[in-house]
């Protein structure tokens, strides 16, 4: 039988849990029209925290509202992308004659009516982003749609061509267009981003932080699918996948496809099944999850990961700075730095903890493994 569940980051699981409110909010917006805050969103989040999973969610959404999208990634080039792919091919969607006629106001005079379409996606390319958009916008307008863009990995290497988008969409505000913006990116990519002198613009955006799905989310994520695909799953068993995850919306995916793949045409899930998929799913998660989220980080802050992961539950800063014979402002810098790069996360007031489920447990092995 097929596997319901998907472990891939960026692909969308058979079933979306604990971001209702944030995709209604975000419906709503599209609603209620030009001024509506949300229509500028950005979610931020771990690695696996279903960032992705959200951009394609309110696509999804904006679609069904009669919306038309364009997905980009802030890889180079997304804005000559978006200029030279996305829109012209949105516009070939609509009358021709309708697109020659309002270019002649932008680019100058295309010559006879009988101008191929090749020669309009030349004035297209020409007219750039903040034209191109306002064409299209007119045209949706009059059919009573608009037009969602989305941004994923959003990261200051690319920022010259974040700031001519981000002017483009405000403008687009300004103007009253029905045109909608959302993006993604790790919290301290977003920070960088957001405090540019001249991205002010996305300062006032809505902006999410995705976080853990709740107990009950999670029940309903991992036994909707089993029991739409014929097998049945015990409140026990459940339970044991349940308590594996964490709540971690990619944990989720990786724990119900290792524990289905194992007996996938057993009618019911088993207890050892569950077990085994768990410590299944714990062992890739160190590849795809942990390794990543470290591969940025300095000696030093590996040495403050270290200190914490010797204590079971969260850390006492007072320790953690007596671990390592630094300062309080010594270790007060890389905490910070830590918080900023979504490793750790402050608890109390004098505390931390470790961010990505699992970790504390990953450097365990990993330092013991060293020794």
């Amino acid at each position: 039988m097929p596997n319901p569940f998907k472990p891939s980051f960026g692909v969308s699981p058979p079933l979306l849990v604990g971001r209702d409110d944030l995709l209604d909010e975000f419906a709503e917006a599209l609603e209620d029209g030009p001024g509506s805050a949300a229509r500028a969103t950005i979610y931020t989040g771990a690695r696996g925290s279903g960032k992705t999973v959200m951009l394609n969610a309110v696509e999804d959404r904006a679609r069904e509202q009669g919306w038309v999208v364009i997905s980009e990634t802030a890889s180079p080039g997304f804005v000559d992308r978006i200029v030279r792919q996305h829109l012209p091919g949105l516009l070939r969607d609509f009358d021709p004659g309708a697109v020659r006629r309002r270019l002649t106001g932008i680019t100058g005079p295309l010559g006879a009516g009988g101008a191929t379409w090749s020669a309009v996606e030349a004035h297209l390319a020409d007219a750039g982003l903040r034209n191109q958009a306002a064409l299209l916008t007119d045209l949706l307008a009059e059919n009573g749609a608009g037009l969602l863009i989305t941004l994923d990995e959003i990261h200051r290497n690319q920022i010259g061509e974040l700031r001519e988008l981000a002017t483009t969409v405000q403008h687009a505000f300004r103007e009253e267009r029905e045109l909608a913006f959302v993006g993604a990116g790790l919290a301290l990519a977003v920070s960088d981003v957001v405090n540019d002198e001249v991205l002010t613009f996305l300062r006032r955006a809505e902006r999410h932080h995705l976080g853990s799905v709740g107990r009950e989310d999670v029940a309903r994520a991992i036994r909707e699918p089993v029991e739409a695909n014929g097998r049945q799953l015990a409140d026990d068993v459940l339970a044991e996948m349940v308590e594996g995850t964490r709540g971690y919306p990619f944990l989720i995916q990786l724990v119900g496809a290792r524990v289905w793949r194992r007996h996938p045409s057993a009618p019911e899930v088993s207890m050892d099944d569950a077990r085994l998929g768990v410590t299944d799913a714990l062992r890739r998660l160190g590849s795809l999850v942990h390794e990543p989220a470290l591969a940025d980080a300095s000696d030093i802050d590996k040495s403050f990961l270290l200190a914490m992961a010797r204590d079971d539950g969260p850390s006492k800063m007072a320790d953690i700075q007596r671990r390592l014979d630094v300062d309080v402002n010594y270790a007060s810098q890389y905490r910070l730095r830590l918080i900023a790069a979504e490793l750790i996360e402050p608890v109390r007031r004098g505390y931390v903890d470790f961010a990505l489920p699992y970790l504390r447990e990953y450097l365990r092995s990993h330092a013991a493994a060293e020794m």
